[in-house]
């Protein structure tokens, strides 16, 4: 059972809640087990009733739930053999972008995400997932490693995105993103890129170049959040649920604009209810992409990533 709950999963809650207080009930063994599998049918319709009509700004609740699997989470269960690598060279080690070698299935690959932490604590080691320039850097930095011994490179983004500091600024956040956009385009080896939480303006961008981009199922990607869209437009952040319905933000829409080739399924009640369910899932769809680009040469791979690119605005 989760430990906290988004607002609209409150009747889920209460049905969770009544098989909890049923170790304090007078009823026998027998009678407690046949309602503990009536309460767990009923938690299961409520959550398939819920999740099958969220609004966009309830799936943008969903993206960011603190329960859901983070970069380590799925690498922790995707790879057994996951090396970090550090540092970009020039500034530090940013710890919201992570990065390493791992195998998935029989591939040796390069693991590249965002990563925003579980307890206070790392949350602020991690800077909640919202890199600085170095982060971005270091990205480059293992990409092209990546490039010079052939590796396919698999990226799993989830940020709000890129963090705005004055210090960032300073140190060139804009020409970070920029640049990873440039190289990520021309790059000779095979691109997966996964938006598994948050896919947040250029922060997620500057690990969205691919050749296969894949959305988890209540993931969100978007050029702005709902509450930065809704104090631009009407100038109040209240109206951040009427933002996310006019962004289509949700991996539907983003699917139907063409910006993505797959919507990858999460657990019922999203990936956070299950995160051994959503690994293999992310798991199969990767390896799927990694066995069909490994079929073409890297020229026509090449040219499929720069059309993909030249088609985006197009009418």
């Amino acid at each position: 059972m989760l430990k906290s709950y988004l607002d609209f999963e409150q009747p889920i809650a209460d049905l969770e809640q009544q098989i909890l207080d049923l170790k304090d009930s007078d009823l026998d063994e027998n009678s407690i087990q046949q309602e503990v599998i009536r309460l767990n049918e009923s938690i299961m319709k409520t959550t398939e009733k819920i999740y099958s009509n969220l609004s966009p700004w309830q799936n943008v609740q969903v993206a960011r739930h603190p329960e859901r699997p983070h970069f380590l989470d799925y690498v922790e269960r995707i790879t057994d053999d996951f090396d970090e690598l550090h540092g970009d060279r020039h500034f530090s080690d940013d710890r919201a972008v992570l990065g390493g070698i791992g195998t998935i299935g029989e591939y040796k690959v390069m693991l590249i995400g965002h990563e925003k932490g579980r307890s206070t604590e790392e949350k602020i080691s991690h800077n909640f997932g919202m890199s600085q320039p170095e982060g971005y850097r270091k990205a480059c930095r293992l990409m092209e490693l990546a490039e010079r011994f052939s590796l396919p490179i698999v990226t799993l983004v989830d940020t709000p995105g890129a963090y705005p500091g004055i210090d960032s600024e300073e140190r060139g956040q804009s020409e970070a993103i920029a640049h990873n956009l440039l190289v990520m385009s021309s790059l000779k080896t095979p691109i997966i890129v996964n938006v598994v939480g948050e896919g947040g303006s250029g922060g997620a961008l500057a690990l969205g170049v691919g050749d296969h981009i894949t959305m988890l199922e209540h993931s969100t990607y978007s050029v702005a959040s709902p509450e930065a869209c809704a104090s631009i437009v009407w100038r109040d952040s209240t109206k951040a649920d009427q933002a996310a319905e006019a962004m289509k933000l949700n991996a539907e829409s983003i699917l139907e604009l063409g910006l993505i080739d797959e919507i990858i399924p999460e657990p019922l009640g999203g990936a956070h209810r299950s995160f051994d369910q959503a690994s293999t899932n992310l798991s199969k769809s990767i390896l799927k992409s990694l066995d069909e680009l490994a079929k073409q040469p890297i020229n026509s791979i090449l040219e499929n990533r720069y059309e993909r690119l030249m088609s985006y605005g197009s009418i």
